[in-house]
Formats: structure tokens, C-alpha cells, sequence
């Protein structure tokens, strides 16, 4: 096995930290003034189509960068940098969006990919949070298409987007199935926009739908498909979650390092003391560790070596990890930085308020602890295998 990057990953390794570092100059502006200017997203649009990093999960047919599951970890490694979640700003359209029909995706899908559309995915609610199965939306068969009522929570991009992909329960059976829905049709409203502990260049707003009227064409993927296709969602994005964090937490390394060996107190730098050692090299092993599994499951995806259950749980050992890591790693450099890391002006302490909440969405810790004991029961520990040739 070589666990090299390839010279094609290590390019794009390259583009993203260079379009990391173009977009980092904008995250102290955020912070302060809780988002930025349309100025700015134009600036920061236009060099994400000049990076060719556009839609990395898309095909390169319908004009996505088309990247593998690993070499968009690569990628959404380097992005996990940014505070402000800025790295939202380089758009993955949902996953979901690829089982769109010819005429759905070019109405939806492709502006998406160009960078003249954004969608946002609309699954919480007030009653279903951890279990979507709860649903309480619904949708109600017409004779030309359905009828949407309901309540959808944390839309995250919500504000900027301007079409929702909308879990509901449709028909008698309450068949969970996802609609393509314009933000401007009538009887959507965004009724609140709550103030999270983090900064986010966008919101996550909530939406009331109230006798939302769509055509039949809304329906993405099929009637009662919409659990499935959103598993499928889920488990790659908790893949690039680990990939985020990891890259996190590797930023607020570094930050905790170079202020360690300059800080001096005692009359000596604070990289000498033993404590701080140990809090840099208990760092050091959460990333290395996290980073090189999360990279064998991304390859266990792209070679096709297991099963969708399998790697369904293989992805929220990823996400547990990664995202409980991290929270340790910049929990100890807040620490290293003293009262400096307290100071919003400083990433670590931006850092450690927005990893907070990668340990909740897309599934809880525990959520991932339940999906990863029920493949062990179910099926043994071959979880924790490495398949073979």
C-alpha cells in the first residue's frame, strides 16, 4: 500500500491551500460584521472558478470538478482552515442533486455548479432531529403535482440559497421523499434566524411551508426515496467533516506552535515547559491518527471495497473521531495562547467556538456511537478491518 499522495493530489493539495489563503483574508470581516458584503462573495465566487475547485463531488461532464471521495477529503482538508466556515463558500452542491432528471438538473444542478444558484438542504425539524423518521412535513398529492406543509429547522445557507431540497412524508403512506422547491414560491417563509454560538458566513434560518403548491417535476430521485438518499449524503459528508476538522485543528497547531516557541515567560519560552510539550504532542498524534483514517475510508469509498452499510459506519467512526479530536486539539491550544486565545481576534478562539458544533450536525457523537455499536452487533468487527485485494 502507498500512502503517498499522487502528483495529481498533491496539485490539488496546492490549489486549495492557495485558495485558502486567498480566502482567509476575509475572516477577521466576518466575524466582526457577522457575514460579508456582496462584494466580497462576488470576489471570493470568482477566484473558486478560477481555482477549477468548483463542485468537487459533481461530474466534470456537467461542469463539477469531478473529484474522487479522497481527493475531496484533500481538498476539504486544506478548506477546514478558514474560520468563519468560510470554507462553505468553495459550494458542493448536495449530493442528493446528481439523482436530479435531465430537465432538473439543468434548471437546478448546473446554475448550482457555475456559481449562479444555491441550494440548501432542509431535513430538521422541531420533532425530528437525531430521528428523521419523525417527519412531520408532508406532502399531499393534487392533480398536478403536491402540496407542502410544515416546519424545517437549521437550514443551514438557507438565507443565501434560493431553492431547498425538502424532506417530507408524501401521500397516504407518508412515503419520505425529497422536493426541489424555489424560495420564492408562495407560502415559503423564513421565520426566524437564530444567533448560534459560531460564526457563519451564511445562516441557518427556519422555514414554515404553508400550502407550498409544486408541480410533480419537484420530486428528486422518486416517491419514498428520500431516506435513502439522504444516507447517502450523510455519509459522505461526514467524511468531509473529518477532513475539515483534521485540517482545523492542524491550523490551530500550527498557530499554538510558532506562539509557543516565541512566548516567553520566566525568562524562558513556554515551548521548554514540559506541560506544553505535552499538550503539542497530544495534539500532534489527534491529527496525525484522525488524518490517516479518515484518508483509508475516503479510498475504501473510491475503490469500492465494502459495502454501503459498512462504510456507513466506517464514516461515523471518521466523524466521531475527528470531530471529538479537534475539539480536544484547539481546546489545548486556547490554552497554550492563555488570554490571547480568549480574544475573538485571534483564529483559535474563533477556531474553538465553530468546531463545537461539528460534534452535532450531520449526526451526533452519540448518533455515530449507535450507528457504529449496531454494525458491530448486527455484523462483527469487520468494521475495523482494512479490506483485502
Amino acid at each position: 500500500m502507498d500512502f503517498r499522495l499522487t502528483a495529481r493530489q498533491e496539485e490539488l493539495r496546492s490549489s486549495a491551500r492557495g485558495l485558502t489563503e486567498f480566502i482567509m483574508k476575509y475572516e477577521l470581516d466576518c466575524e466582526e460584521n457577522n457575514g460579508l458584503p456582496a462584494q466580497a462573495h462576488a470576489e471570493i465566487r470568482d477566484a473558486v472558478l478560477d481555482s477549477g475547485l468548483q463542485a468537487v463531488n459533481m461530474p466534470a461532464e456537467w461542469g463539477g470538478a469531478g473529484l474522487s471521495i479522497l481527493e475531496q477529503a484533500t481538498v476539504q482538508e486544506e478548506l477546514g482552515r478558514l474560520t468563519g466556515a468560510l470554507w462553505d463558500m468553495v459550494w458542493r452542491p448536495a449530493n442528493a442533486l446528481r439523482f436530479c432528471t435531465p430537465e432538473q438538473r439543468e434548471r437546478y444542478l448546473v446554475p448550482v455548479i457555475r456559481g449562479q444558484r444555491r441550494d440548501c438542504y432542509a431535513v430538521t425539524e422541531p420533532e425530528a432531529g437525531s430521528d428523521p423518521q419523525n417527519l412531520r412535513t408532508t406532502a399531499t398529492r393534487t392533480a398536478d403535482g403536491w402540496v407542502l406543509n410544515g416546519e424545517k429547522w437549521f437550514v443551514t445557507v438557507g438565507d443565501h440559497a434560493d431553492f431547498i431540497i425538502v424532506l417530507a412524508a408524501a401521500g397516504e403512506d407518508g412515503a419520505p421523499t425529497l422536493f426541489l422547491v424555489d424560495k420564492d414560491t408562495p407560502g415559503v417563509e423564513m421565520t426566524r434566524v437564530p444567533r448560534f454560538m459560531h460564526t457563519f458566513v451564511y445562516e441557518h434560518p427556519e422555514f414554515t411551508f404553508t400550502d407550498v403548491r409544486v408541480r410533480e417535476d419537484a420530486v428528486l430521485g422518486g416517491i419514498g426515496e428520500g431516506y435513502d438518499i439522504t444516507r447517502s449524503w450523510f455519509t459522505e459528508e461526514r467524511l468531509m467533516i473529518a477532513a475539515r476538522t483534521t485540517g482545523a485543528a492542524e491550523r490551530a497547531l500550527e498557530l499554538a506552535r510558532d506562539w509557543a516557541v516565541e512566548r516567553r515567560q520566566f525568562g524562558s519560552r513556554i515551548a521548554d515547559f514540559q506541560l506544553i510539550q505535552g499538550m503539542l504532542a497530544d495534539c500532534a498524534v489527534d491529527i496525525a491518527v484522525n488524518r490517516a483514517y479518515t484518508h483509508q475510508v475516503a479510498w475504501e469509498v473510491d475503490q469500492g471495497l465494502a459495502d454501503r452499510k459498512t462504510l456507513h459506519a466506517k464514516a461515523a467512526i471518521a466523524k466521531l473521531s475527528a470531530s471529538e479530536a479537534a475539539g480536544r486539539v484547539i481546546d489545548r491550544c486556547v490554552q497554550i495562547f492563555g488570554g490571547r486565545g480568549y480574544d475573538r481576534s485571534y483564529p483559535v478562539e474563533r477556531l474553538y467556538r465553530e468546531l463545537r458544533v461539528d460534534r452535532i450536525w450531520e449526526g451526533t457523537s452519540e448518533i455515530q456511537r449507535l450507528i457504529i455499536a449496531g454494525e458491530l452487533i448486527k455484523r462483527g468487527t469487520g468494521v475495523l478491518q482494512i479490506p483485502s485485494a
